[in-house]
């Protein structure tokens, strides 16, 4: 269930979260401030406003029925251009439901809007804007935000640009929820800096979600949601893990496990704050978190990565574990059916930076060296020296390894693990995600390790029975 500050963004209200469930609303256009007052009275929902301050109930309401108050018949046909759009703000109860948000943070990014049209799910939502800012800035900004089906056109002696945007008008309170972590001043810093914020800010909402072993129900549902439009198939299986899997382009290459765990060792502190040193972030009581959550964010920006941007051929599977801290039992409890087709599996829930994770204490081979090898000059190729391969302890890892595919643990950038000294390496972080995107640029490469590697178990075989 969405909560406040995200309905309203959703639907086009920009409010300043004071604390939970509290907003103040003086900078919000009055029109656009008497529209929700009515839209609150409408869902019957309690709320308290005084001098500007909006106290609001502690759960939100259902976003169907609070898009049931929102709605009317004649709204948004009030015509293509209803305000000024470098000196006033538009009045949301002019704007198509769905469209509204999105009207409103590409205002609030510098980008004027003249009109907008949501489409009525009978053609693709709309925009007209102005020629304020470049093309170039929006295409950039949206292919750094995941967008790919933008398509602008410029009609000659025009005012603007009409950018038509084809997905289901839907889907608009998704993009729309992604531009409002944005800063306008981000923009002239480019697709690299853009990337890696908004990384950062869902690894940040990732660490907010409490899910300790045995109790991941929240985090669980918090990473379906992002994951689902990612994938083909998505599923719980009878353990509490989330099993998904995704084709890309033909599918006729290798098939890749990736793999984190949901579950924290501890609880996260309901009142704890997230203090941020530079790159380094920690929490101001209790664990962090990180452990593994940070393996967690990783894995759904390269989902979000490999939907949008690679050019990878093959499968990959998802498994997010539960109750990995209590002894790998997520792991344990995954149904081999699901691993049958797995040639090769990568975890990301190592300790520190630049560790390539091949055994358990050299005693427990967890792949072929070949295997790790690989990722080794993967890095190298990324500009990215400091990994390398080395021996590690227990994680899920052993787990893929006991029905024989090639798996390795990648560092994920947390150090202090399961203590209140717990911190994060954000920067190592995301570069793990950076390791993970040249790995998959590199199919055929994966291919042919992998290829390689069992034609040499086969060699020994057929030598070991001949022998």
């Amino acid at each position: 269930m969405k909560a406040w500050n995200e309905l309203f963004v959703r639907y086009g209200w920009l409010l300043t979260k004071k604390q939970e469930n509290v907003f103040d609303c003086t900078k919000e256009r009055e029109e656009n401030l008497h529209f929700l007052l009515e839209c609150l009275e409408k869902a019957q929902v309690k709320f308290e406003y005084v001098r500007g301050e909006l106290t609001l109930p502690t759960i939100a309401h259902p976003e169907d029925k609070w898009l049931q108050a929102l709605d009317f018949e004649e709204r948004g046909q009030a015509g293509n251009v209803w305000f000024h759009p470098e000196k006033e703000e538009p009045k949301i109860k002019e704007l198509d439901t769905y469209i509204a948000g999105f009207v409103r943070q590409l205002n609030r990014l510098g980008f004027h809007t003249m009109g907008s049209c949501d489409g009525h799910d009978r053609r693709s939502p709309h925009v007209m804007l102005t020629k304020n800012r470049s093309m170039e800035d929006l295409e950039m900004l949206c292919k750094a935000l995941g967008f790919h089906k933008l398509r602008m056109r410029h009609r000659e002696n025009s005012r603007g640009y009409n950018v038509h945007i084809h997905v289901k008008r839907q889907d608009l309170l998704q993009m729309t929820e992604k531009l409002s972590f944005i800063e306008e001043a981000w923009i002239e810093k480019g697709f690299d800096f853009i990337s890696k914020k908004v990384f950062q800010q869902q690894l940040e909402d990732l660490l907010t979600i409490p899910g300790e072993s045995g109790k991941e129900e929240k985090i669980r549902e918090a990473v379906m949601s992002r994951l689902k439009p990612l994938v083909d198939h998505l599923t719980v299986d009878h353990a509490g893990n989330i099993l998904a899997e995704k084709t890309y382009r033909n599918g006729q290459g290798p098939t890749i496990l990736v793999n984190a765990h949901l579950d924290t060792v501890y609880e996260i502190e309901k009142d704890r704050s997230i203090i941020k040193d530079g790159s380094l972030w920690s929490s101001s009581k209790g664990i962090l978190g990180a452990d593994d959550r940070a393996g967690v964010a990783v894995l759904l920006h390269l989902a979000e990565h490999l939907k949008h941007h690679s050019t990878f051929n093959g499968k990959v599977k998802f498994i997010f574990t539960v109750e990995e801290e209590c002894g790998l039992v997520g792991a344990m409890e995954v149904r081999e059916y699901f691993l049958w087709d797995v040639d090769a599996a990568i975890v990301v829930d190592r300790r520190g930076k630049g560790d390539i994770v091949t055994s358990c204490g050299k005693y427990l081979p967890f792949c072929h060296a070949e295997y790790g090898r690989f990722f080794e000059r993967i890095a190298t190729e990324q500009g990215m020296d400091n990994w390398k391969v080395t021996a590690g302890g227990s994680s899920d890892t052993r787990v893929w390894a006991s029905h024989h595919i090639q798996s390795v643990n990648l560092s994920a950038g947390y150090q202090n693990e399961h203590t209140d000294k717990e911190y994060l390496d954000v920067e190592a972080c995301y570069g793990t995600l950076k390791l993970l995107k040249g790995v998959f640029e590199n199919g055929k490469e994966i291919r042919s390790v992998l290829q390689q590697i069992r034609r040499g178990e086969h060699s020994r075989k057929k030598l070991k029975s001949i022998i």
